[in-house]
């Protein structure tokens, strides 16, 4: 058996665990891009930050939002969380990650098999797709599946520190997060313009 076609072997984590892992990492203002649903709802319960930002209503963008705020700012650390259903939907980005190769920016994504967040549709990623054989194959060479808790911070230890960009994978558990992103866009996209030191004038109510 080839190591891709054992990637739904893979031990399964919490992703409200990892995803404190990662937050309490951070010690360095580094931008955290979540993607819709459950991957953001897991974010905000890890402790509400101004360089963190929550992605609503579109599939597939917490990647392509990440590259741009990692090419506007190369001099900060960036980190994009997605689920693997929102990646598939925007498979193509990982191309264009690998071809401008942003050396500050880390993707992490949560891999359930399901279309978690609208009723646990199955995803192809729980029988046939590997999302680090995929990011492989589209030219991210430092793409890697976390076997275990330790394993996950290990690669995310290397993540803030080697250059990039870093793609790591996890298979997570069907926990449903404990809190809910407030949904406020206006309110966070000023927050995160001024997390990122990109505006100034007076916060909108």
């Amino acid at each position: 058996m080839t190591e891709g076609s054992q990637h739904n072997e893979r031990r399964r984590m919490s992703r409200a665990d990892l995803t404190k892992r990662i937050v309490g990492k951070l010690k360095n203002e580094e931008a955290v891009v979540g993607g819709i649903g459950f991957t953001n709802f897991e974010l905000w319960g890890a402790g509400p930050r101004p360089q963190n930002f929550y992605m609503l209503g579109s599939m597939g963008l917490a990647f392509p939002i990440a590259l741009g705020v990692a090419l506007a700012q190369p001099d900060r650390r960036v980190i994009g969380l997605e689920g693997d259903g929102s990646l598939l939907m925007q498979v193509g980005a990982l191309g264009t990650i690998a071809s401008l190769q942003p050396k500050n920016l880390v993707m992490v994504v949560w891999d359930n098999g399901t279309y978690q967040i609208t009723g646990g549709q199955p995803a192809t990623t729980g029988t046939v797709v590997d999302l680090v054989g995929l990011a492989q194959a589209s030219g991210l060479e430092k793409a890697f599946w976390a076997k275990d808790e330790p394993h996950f911070d290990t690669l995310i230890d290397r993540a803030l520190k080697e250059e990039g960009p870093f793609f790591i994978a996890a298979k997570i558990d069907g926990a449903r997060p404990e809190a809910t992103t407030h949904r406020d866009p206006v309110q966070i996209r000023e927050r995160f313009m001024r997390g990122l030191g990109v505006r100034s004038d007076p916060a909108v109510a």
